[in-house]
């Protein structure tokens, strides 16, 4: 019964990439399953007659699996939500693993810039696709436990095939069995009444934090979703803007030649881009950059709110714009290219605090 199930699906998968070239994200959609069970379908033998698609179940080494992608050379880093899909091609150099039983990484690359919580990585494959003109697309792709997808890293053609290929000799499970028994989808949880938070605290705190990264943990000690606690600042840290902020301040920032930062993650990545930005576009809904070596692609109708925030540091206030959707969920977040010890740039201040409606006063960098 599961093996007429499994070549069904892998049928309905090449019927849509041959007739719409449908993503691979909207057939499981249609299907009705995640896009982790649907490339779960793909392992084991089957003809080619089947599938353009073959999967390899890789071991849940992933650590050490991160730590070997090096070698491969330039590739192309790919994270999503719901709403925005980040691309970053380069190299995975400075690997490393953090906290209790390695469960956070980082990547620090230079131009691969990531963020790693591998508590939520479930399920990864190796994946190879005939594409319609006739080319082969290899790629790494990783999933959590409900096969939502987290992350996936695409051999371009200057990457080392033959690194590539001994990674996944080295990573594949014993299990290459089909299929895949999803688990329910991690949630954010719940959020208190606003009559539950000490205002006084939570405000002292924020005017005492001293770096970005304290942000997650004053939330923590709260117990405030992101949105509830930008509504419920002191104004002089948060203000709300535009929903269509986010198209102006990316074309002005390509105009002017301002350097930024774009942090685009989901419950299991966060990946940054870091430099100027050039090709600003608009196409139907979606807000996309399009330059070599770095593609965004923004959902603009799914933005819900965006805020301009203002975090005190030791090295002065970080300002930036971020991005919800309706449902509360961070869609990306923005800020002005820096590294730790050096002040905020003033272009980037300047640029951001303009997109508030009426503002005259621009605070001082």
């Amino acid at each position: 019964m599961q093996h007429a199930r499994y070549t069904a699906l892998r049928q309905a998968f090449a019927t849509a990439r041959q007739e719409r070239r449908a993503r691979h994200r909207d057939i499981a959609e249609a299907l009705q399953i995640s896009e982790g069970e649907l490339l779960a379908a793909h392992v084991g033998p089957f003809t080619d007659a089947e599938s353009p698609l073959k999967a390899c179940r890789l071991r849940a080494d992933w650590q050490d699996l991160m730590a070997a992608v090096e070698p491969l050379g330039p590739v192309m880093a790919l994270t999503r939500n719901e709403s925005c899909v980040h691309e970053k091609v380069g190299v995975y150099r400075k690997v490393s693993a953090l906290g209790p039983q390695g469960q956070t990484g980082l990547v620090l690359g230079g131009e691969i810039d990531l963020r790693v919580f591998y508590s939520h990585w479930q399920h990864g494959f190796a994946v190879t696709e005939r594409l319609a003109d006739g080319a082969l697309q290899r790629s790494l792709q990783f999933f959590d436990a409900a096969g939502g997808a987290l992350h996936k890293i695409f051999v371009k053609p200057e990457s080392d095939l033959a690194a590539y290929e001994a990674l996944v000799a080295q990573f594949q499970s014993e299990d290459q069995a089909p299929g895949l028994v999803p688990a329910e989808a991690w949630q954010e949880p719940a959020e208190q009444p606003d009559s539950a938070i000490n205002l006084a605290t939570f405000h002292a705190e924020w005017a005492d934090l001293r770096d970005t990264h304290d942000f997650f943990g004053l939330l923590k000690r709260h117990g405030l979703s992101r949105v509830q606690a930008l509504r419920l600042a002191e104004p002089r840290f948060v203000q709300p803007l535009p929903r269509s902020s986010a198209q102006e301040l990316l074309s002005r920032a390509a105009q002017q030649g301002v350097s930024i930062m774009v942090f685009v993650g989901n419950p299991g990545m966060i990946q940054i881009h870091s430099g100027p930005i050039h090709q600003v576009v608009m196409m139907g809904p979606w807000l996309n950059v399009l330059d070599p070596g770095f593609n965004l692609h923004l959902r603009e109708d799914h933005i819900a709110s965006a805020w301009l925030v203002r975090k005190p540091t030791v090295d002065g206030l970080v300002c930036s714009m971020e991005l919800f959707d309706a449902q509360g969920r961070t869609i990306a977040m923005l800020f002005g290219e820096r590294k730790p010890g050096q002040a905020e740039r003033c272009d980037w201040r300047q640029l951001l605090e303009s997109m508030v409606e009426g503002q005259t006063e621009l605070v001082p960098c």
